[in-house]
C-alpha cells in the first residue's frame, strides 16, 4: 500500500467528519444552544453520507485492492501506522454505516426519553464518536488501528444503553460490555503473534508475506497454530455477531437500548463482526478456515433456527426483533464459510440488508413505544386501520425481513443459498436446513405484523394515536427506497464487491489442497 502523507484521502474525509463533529458539540452550551445541538449532530451525520456516496461513486470496482489509502508511519519501532484505505469487502459497509446514523440521530429528535433525562449534548457526542469508530473499523489497515477502532465502539454503546436505556440498563450495558470486551483479549493475543511474527501490523504488508510465503502459520490440524489463532480471531467476531451460543447479550441489549441505540446496534455494529471474518479469518488463516468451515456452519445453522423458533415465542415485540438478528445473521455467517464468490457476496450483501430491514424494524417499534409506551404484543391490533401510512410502510419493512421477492432479504439470502448448496466444505444439507430459518422467519414475523397491525382496534389508547411526524417520514421513506432499490437492482451492489470477493476465494482455494480433514 502506497504511503501518502501529503495529500488527504476522501476516505480520511469521511472518516474524521464525525469526529469533528463531536467536537464541534463538546464546545457548544446546552443551555443556550440545545436546540442547535441536534441539528448540528445531524448536520455533521449527512455531511459523512454524503462524502460516502461520493466514495462510492468514485471506487473503481474493477481494482481488488485498497484504494483511497492513506498512511502515516506511528509507532515506526513496532511497524504500526496510521493506515486507512477503502475495498469491495468495505464500501458497502461503509455508505451502510453513514446511512444508518443520520437515521438514527433523526429518530431521537422526538425521543421522551432524552427530554426526561437531559444531557442531550453527550447524547449525540455519543452518536457521531460511535459513528467514527465504525468508519475506523472498516476502514483500518493496520492491525493495531482495527484493534484501537474496534474498542472504542464499545464506550459510547455502553453509555448510550446505560444512560438512556430502559429499566435495567445497567444490566444490559455491562452484559454487552463484558461479552464483548473477553472476546477482543482473545483477539489481542492473535493480533500480537501475527504482528511480531510477520514484524509489521500493516494488515497488507501481512497479506503479501503470506502470499509470498515469507510468512507462514502452520496448519496441521484444527488446533494448530494456524486453527488457534483463527479461533482467537474468530471467537471476537463470532461475539459481537453473535453467533449461537453466543448470543445471550444481543437481545437484552436490544431491549433495554434506546431507539436509535437498538438502530445503531442491529443496523451497523453487528456487521463489525462478520466483517472481520472476511477480512481476517479467511485471507489470514485460510486452512484453518476451510478445516472449520463445517463446524461455524453448524453453528450458524443452529443460531438461524433457534433465532426464529424463539423470535415466534416473544410476547415484547423488540425483543421478537432482537432474536430475529441471531437468526438473519446466521445466514450471513453461513454465507461467509461457504467459501466461494456467491456465499461470501450473499453474506456481505446481507449484511446491508439487515441493516436496512431490522434498523427499519427497531425505528417502528420504537414509533410505536413513544405513542404507547409498551413494547407488548398484546397491547396493539388494529393498528392500520388508526395509522394506515404507518401501516404500509410497517408492511414492506415486515416483508422485507421475510425475504419477500422483489425486496432487498430475498436477493441476499437467494445468493447464500446458492453459494452454500455449491459450496465444497458444505453443500445440500447445510442449504436445505438454511432454509427451514427462511420459512421459520415468515412464520413468526407475520405472527407480530398480525397482533400489531391486523383485527379490530380493542384497546382505548390505541384509538387516537398521533399520527407520523414529518421526521419520522424522513426516516422511514429512505429505508423503504433502499428496499426495493437493493431487491430490483442488486447489480451495482454485487458489482462494487466483485473483484475483491474473488480475491479472497482465490487466497482461499489455493490453501484447499494442504488441508488436513478434522
Amino acid at each position: 500500500m502506497p504511503e501518502v502523507s501529503s495529500a488527504i484521502s476522501l476516505s480520511t474525509v469521511v472518516l474524521f467528519l464525525p469526529l469533528v463533529g463531536m467536537i464541534v458539540l463538546l464546545f457548544m452550551r446546552e443551555q443556550t444552544q440545545g436546540e442547535y445541538i441536534k441539528w448540528t449532530a445531524l448536520g455533521f451525520s449527512l455531511g459523512t453520507f454524503a462524502a460516502s456516496i461520493l466514495l462510492w461513486l468514485s471506487f473503481n470496482a474493477a481494482e481488488p485492492g485498497m484504494q483511497f489509502t492513506q498512511r502515516l508511519d506511528w509507532i515506526p519501532s513496532a511497524g504500526i501506522s496510521f493506515a486507512i484505505g477503502v475495498d469491495g469487502v468495505s464500501i458497502l459497509l461503509i455508505v451502510l454505516t453513514a446511512f444508518m446514523t443520520p437515521l438514527a440521530i433523526i429518530s431521537s429528535f422526538r425521543v421522551h426519553v432524552l427530554h426526561e433525562r437531559g444531557r442531550e449534548k453527550l447524547y449525540f457526542m455519543f452518536m457521531l464518536l460511535l459513528e467514527f469508530a465504525m468508519l475506523g473499523v472498516f476502514m483500518a489497515q493496520d492491525l493495531f488501528m482495527f484493534y484501537i477502532f474496534w474498542e472504542i465502539t464499545l464506550v459510547p454503546m455502553y453509555f448510550l444503553i446505560g444512560i438512556w436505556g430502559s429499566e435495567q440498563r445497567i444490566y444490559a450495558a455491562v452484559k454487552f460490555f463484558l461479552y464483548t470486551m473477553a472476546g477482543s483479549i482473545l483477539m489481542l493475543l492473535a493480533i500480537l503473534y501475527v504482528g511480531i511474527n510477520a514484524q509489521t501490523f500493516v494488515i497488507p504488508e501481512i497479506l503479501a508475506k503470506l502470499q509470498s510465503g515469507a510468512l507462514v502459520f502452520p496448519y496441521d490440524g484444527l488446533f494448530s497454530v494456524q486453527g488457534a489463532l483463527f479461533l482467537g480471531f474468530f471467537i471476537a467476531f463470532a461475539i459481537k455477531v453473535p453467533v449461537w451460543p453466543f448470543h445471550s447479550w444481543l437481545p437484552d441489549a436490544h431491549v433495554q437500548a434506546p431507539t436509535a441505540g437498538s438502530v445503531i446496534l442491529a443496523g451497523v455494529l453487528l456487521k463489525l463482526g462478520t466483517y472481520g471474518l472476511v477480512r481476517f479469518c479467511l485471507p489470514f488463516f485460510p486452512q484453518a478456515a476451510i478445516g472449520w468451515a463445517p463446524i461455524v456452519a453448524t453453528l450458524a445453522v443452529i443460531g438461524i433456527i433457534y433465532g426464529a423458533w424463539v423470535s415466534y415465542a416473544q410476547t415484547d415485540v423488540k425483543k421478537l426483533v432482537a432474536y430475529s438478528s441471531v437468526s438473519h445473521m446466521g445466514f450471513v455467517v453461513l454465507g461467509i464459510f461457504a467459501l466461494n464468490a456467491q456465499g461470501i457476496q450473499g453474506g456481505i450483501l446481507q449484511m446491508v440488508n439487515h441493516g436496512i430491514s431490522t434498523g427499519g424494524l427497531f425505528l417502528l417499534v420504537g414509533m410505536l413505544y413513544e405513542r404507547r409506551h409498551t413494547k407488548a404484543l398484546n397491547a396493539f391490533g388494529g393498528i392500520w386501520k388508526v395509522l394506515p401510512v404507518f401501516g404500509g410502510l410497517s408492511l414492506v419493512i415486515t416483508l422485507s425481513s421475510m425475504g419477500l421477492p422483489g425486496m432487498n432479504g430475498f436477493v441476499g439470502e437467494f445468493t447464500i443459498l446458492l453459494g452454500t448448496f455449491g459450496s465444497k466444505q458444505l453443500g445440500f444439507f447445510f442449504a436445505l436446513f438454511a432454509t427451514l430459518g427462511v420459512i421459520l422467519a415468515a412464520v413468526y414475523m407475520l405472527h407480530m405484523f398480525q397482533k400489531v397491525f391486523m383485527g379490530e382496534v380493542v384497546s382505548e389508547e390505541n384509538k387516537n394515536l398521533e399520527g407520523l411526524h414529518w421526521q419520522e417520514l424522513a426516516v422511514l421513506i429512505p429505508i423503504v427506497i433502499v428496499i426495493f432499490w437493493i431487491g430490483l437492482a442488486p447489480g451495482a451492489f454485487f458489482g462494487s464487491m466483485d473483484a475483491s470477493v474473488n480475491q479472497v476465494v482465490q487466497t482461499v482455494g489455493a490453501a484447499a489442497s494442504t488441508v488436513v480433514a478434522p
